[in-house]
């Protein structure tokens, strides 16, 4: 056994521990015997296996050295093949996905590639970008190789030449050089696990995109992801990163993991635009900002009170704005406001509002009031046709009520406000509720802020606050509102949203807000302030529409008061919401009585939305329009059942 080398124990200790790092690599002092250069290459040797992955470029340009030699000396014949495959190989990266959505089949193709470039790592335009013209320059390159040589000048030099050009973007890549502390990260838990307060732990998976890395954690049996939450600054200072840049998230799936997600560029460092919005029905969920790995976060609005809290200065208006910006172009919703700090968050939005804005206690309590109104109506007309769920549609819209300050409402508003919160969500009449602190005092006496299920909390000063916000518990679940520090930054709980992750909400410019009111001032339902009589026609069925509202017993014949109104009417007409109040009846039994009247010349459009009577006979045509349904149908025939309509 006096064979064996005896310091043969001692390197494999060391190779162990060099690949555990627990008790560091030992440094190599050079003896005066021995000669240098064994120290010089393992010194270099070291360098070059840390750096690997700056080295790809030219193991590419050797590989495909040692490739066109080959192809050269064998199949000297098969360069077309090389050339076909690398141009069709070109189209598939560098077609642009508009060309492809415009049929069908293209974008079938399209969706497949993005899959595809995804499960690849290349899923931006630069990075496809990137690898077409790698693709595209060394297939030409090897082509031109196989049918020449790979020594022929100047194809040494072009390959020389390509290889530095092309590896500047490699070199320079955030997301290379990401991975690369990721992959060091991994090595190295281990050793530092125990320092964090986290023995026993080990990292699963990990991820890198542009801003940082994102790994799965498991813990040690017996160890939850509570106390990794609160281990944050040990795994920030053991990983040497930056003070705030580390997330831990409970892993829902099982108790003893949890998510790290280190944000080495903060990418909600500066204002995130609006891009704008392609909802046309609240009932599609509404956008409001990016999270931290750049996903969009997006909540739905219908039968859903919206509780948004967060300290001055924090936002509150920038949220507000976003959802006032897509529902005004929802055409099935009818929005009222409130703000009573004199209208200066909401004024601008006043054009689409379905009734004036509120700016007063007393305007308040009346707006309230009448949206109690309406709760009550819709569930007397869902009991009466056997519904239990209202249908927003541009005949029947939902209403969402927005108030900012809610805390300073007075006490009838407050218990009205209660009522709406409890019954509101059949009848799809909702809150969007927006304050500072919503203590029991601040809410009222009544539940409004139990009935709250979706929560936004913004930046508030103390820890206190995000369990008054997103409710009882959860500071101690990891949801640190406290240490938000960018205004429109969020944190976002719904049923659907229960991890504690980061979001930015998106910046409405002001010029966006004045061109979305400007744009759907015109295109907006209308709701009476008040609901009609109780007394209503026997319902027709449950597979009918609603049928429109009858006018108040003991008013006027609706005709008769139609006519009225347009003979009274200037000029210019009067608008068909005072025609709707003045009839008591719905927008589709006006629009065809108007059209009746039009085509025999008794009434006449003066501008949009504005009739009047034309100068003649004293009383519509006939004495009386032939009576019609809403619908169209003429007197006398039966509705078809629906099973039966082609």
């Amino acid at each position: 056994m006096s064979h064996r080398d005896p310091y043969r124990r001692y390197r494999r200790d060391m190779r162990r521990a060099f690949r555990g790092r627990r008790g560091g690599y030992p440094v190599l002092f050079p003896a005066p015997y021995e000669p240098w250069w064994p120290v010089v290459a393992a010194a270099v040797g070291r360098w070059a296996y840390r750096h690997r992955s700056a080295f790809l470029p030219f193991l590419v340009t050797a590989a495909a050295f040692i490739a066109a030699a080959e192809l050269h000396h064998g199949h000297r014949a098969a360069w077309p093949v090389i050339a076909g495959i690398t141009g069709l190989a070109v189209v598939v990266l560098g077609i642009p996905h508009r060309i492809l959505w415009t049929r069908p089949a293209g974008r079938i193709t399209a969706g497949l590639l993005a899959r595809t470039w995804e499960k690849c790592g290349i899923d931006r335009p630069a990075e496809r970008a990137y690898v077409t013209a790698i693709i595209a320059v060394s297939g030409g390159w090897l082509a031109a190789a196989t049918a020449l040589s790979p020594v022929t000048k100047p194809l040494p030099q072009v390959a020389v030449i390509s290889t530095v050009v092309l590896g500047i973007p490699w070199w320079a890549h955030r997301r290379r050089r990401a991975k690369v502390r990721a992959l060091r990260t991994i090595q190295t838990w281990p050793a530092i696990a125990e320092n964090m307060g986290l023995p026993g732990s080990r990292i699963t998976s990990i991820v890198v995109d542009v801003w940082g890395w994102t790994a799965r954690v498991a813990l040690r049996k017996g160890t939850t992801a509570a106390h990794a939450v609160n281990q944050v600054p040990a795994i920030e200072s053991g990983l040497g990163l930056r003070p705030g840049s580390a997330r831990v998230i409970p892993d829902p799936a099982k108790a003893d993991r949890f998510i790290l997600r280190v944000a080495e560029t903060d990418p909600h460092a500066q204002p995130i635009p609006w891009p704008g919005t392609a909802n046309t029905s609240i009932t599609k969920p509404v956008t409001l900002g990016l999270s931290e790995d750049g996903q969009t976060v997006a909540v739905l609005i219908l039968r859903r009170n919206v509780l948004i809290g967060g300290t001055t200065g924090a936002g509150k208006s920038g949220i507000l704005n976003i959802i006032l910006a897509v529902l005004v172009a929802c055409p099935d919703v009818v929005i009222w406001g409130v703000d009573l700090k004199g209208g200066m968050e909401l004024q601008p939005w006043a054009a689409c509002l379905g009734r004036p804005l509120a700016t007063t206690p007393q305007e308040a309590n009346e707006l309230f009031r009448d949206a109690v109104a309406w709760v009550n109506h819709r569930a007397a007309r869902m009991a009466a046709y056997g519904k239990r769920v209202w249908e927003p549609s541009p005949d029947n819209p939902a209403l969402v009520i927005v108030v900012d300050e809610y805390a300073e409402l007075p006490e009838e508003s407050h218990d009205c406000a209660d009522s709406i919160a409890r019954r509101g969500r059949a009848v799809a009449v909702n809150l969007i509720a927006a304050t500072q602190r919503p203590t029991q005092a601040a809410m009222g006496k009544g539940a409004v802020r139990s009935q709250m299920d979706v929560r936004i909390c913004l930046r508030v000063r103390e820890r206190r606050d995000v369990d008054l916000i997103l409710g009882q518990g959860a500071f101690t679940a990891g949801w640190y509102a406290h240490v938000l520090t960018q205004s429109g930054a969020f944190l976002f709980s719904a049923p659907e949203h229960t991890v504690p992750e980061r979001y930015r909400a998106y910046l409405v410019a002001d010029d966006q807000v004045t061109r979305q009111a400007t744009t759907h001032t015109h295109t907006r339902p209308w709701l009476p302030a008040r609901p009609p009589s109780t007394h209503h026609d026997a319902p027709r069925g449950p597979q009918d529409s609603e049928p429109a509202p009858a006018h108040a017993e003991g008013q006027a014949d609706p005709e008769m008061a139609l006519w009225d109104a347009l003979v009274s009417a200037g000029p210019d007409g009067t608008p068909v919401a005072e025609l709707m109040t003045a009839t008591g009846m719905g927008r589709r039994w006006v629009y065809y009585r108007l059209r009746e009247l039009a085509s025999t010349g008794r009434a006449v459009q003066t501008i949009r939305g504005h009739w009047r009577a034309v100068p003649g006979p004293a009383g519509p045509p006939g004495g009386r329009p032939p009576s019609r349904p809403p619908d169209g149908r003429p007197p006398g025939r039966p509705r078809r059942p629906r099973g039966d309509r082609e």
